[in-house]
């Protein structure tokens, strides 16, 4: 299958379980395909053949957007180089969760979560270590009992109901000795930060020293500017006086392309409950693009009233449909 037709084939599946869909960033650089939102859920969705295709720079840049747009970054991929992916398991790749699309449909269509996550040395579940312990104490097991039948030490059942996450195996194990499951879900919609290392958010790359003037603009009306690096925006830019209001932030001569991506910030940000603008280094006859805001370098040129800025952004950008 081309990569095409399986983002066509996960976003079909996502509209299907009523996600709202962005148009697809077809423009470079890109670290994610689509943004998708339903309800509460915002996710920044990259949808590969190979999971190896992700390089450590997307990876740290899907996960700071996802901090600075309150989103879950994710993969939805087949293979890896050495096999496919498998169903109900999430992988990780540079911290970004991963799983395959049949996966995606159980969690999306069906509402049932992966219960098995991958790590180095294999496939690992999260125990309800609670449930084990209670579950133990009514049986009348000692620790050491416990420990004898699951061929492992009286230390390690001891830290399993502490909440040690556990090997498929001795997942299956428990299972079978008390019949009942103890594996607790893997909440990809919070990033899987329940089972994955939580690595600190990588640093924002410095702003291109061509948008300085633009991110002084932006700062001096109140904003606090995030620059990214592989998004098809310049900048998330965050309202220091409310917090919730965003903007996917965009600069250049405002040639074609420069429009086509005003256009997808448009489209993105209609799922992201933001405004979008774009600043340009001349002089335009229109005032936004399918929402976006347009707004040239020379209108704001030796303005020092914060607010006046602000109104002219508020004035031609499309406000977020849920703010």
């Amino acid at each position: 299958m081309s990569r095409t037709a399986l983002i066509e084939n996960v976003t079909a599946m996502l509209e299907d379980a009523g996600f709202l869909v962005s148009d697809r960033c077809a423009v470079r650089p890109k670290s994610f395909d689509v943004a998708v939102r339903r309800d509460e859920d915002l996710l920044l969705l990259k949808i590969l053949g190979n999971v190896d295709a992700l390089d450590a720079a997307t990876g740290a840049e899907m996960r700071r957007l996802g901090e600075y747009l309150e989103a879950t970054p994710m993969v939805i991929g087949i293979r890896t180089r050495d096999e496919e992916l498998k169903p109900g398991v999430v992988y990780f790749r540079h911290g970004v969760p991963v799983v395959n699309p049949d996966t995606a449909y159980e969690l999306f269509i069906e509402g049932m979560p992966p219960l098995i996550y991958a790590a180095p040395g294999g496939l690992y579940v999260s125990l309800d270590g609670d449930l084990l312990a209670d579950e133990r104490e009514e049986r009348g097991w000692s620790l050491g009992r416990l420990a004898t039948e699951l061929g492992v030490s009286r230390r390690t059942v001891s830290k399993y109901e502490d909440g040690m996450n556990a090997s498929i195996e001795v997942a299956i194990q428990l299972e079978e000795l008390f019949d009942e499951p103890f594996s607790s879900p893997v909440d990809v919609l919070e990033g899987a930060d329940d089972v994955r290392d939580a690595d600190p958010t990588p640093s924002a790359p410095d702003a291109d020293p061509d948008d300085e003037h633009v991110v002084h603009v932006l700062t001096s009306a109140g904003f606090t500017v995030h620059p990214t690096a592989r998004a098809p925006f310049k900048a998330v830019s965050e309202d220091e006086d409310d917090p919730v209001t965003r903007l996917l932030t965009g600069h250049s001569t405002f040639t074609p392309a420069a429009k086509k991506r005003a256009r997808i910030m448009s489209s993105i940000g209609e799922v992201a409950h933001t405004r979008s603008v774009y600043f340009t280094e001349e002089s335009e006859d229109r005032e936004s693009v399918d929402g976006t805001a347009i707004v040239s370098c020379e209108e704001i040129e030796g303005v020092s009233d914060p607010e006046t800025i602000r109104e002219l952004i508020r004035d031609r950008a499309e406000a977020p449909s849920e703010a």
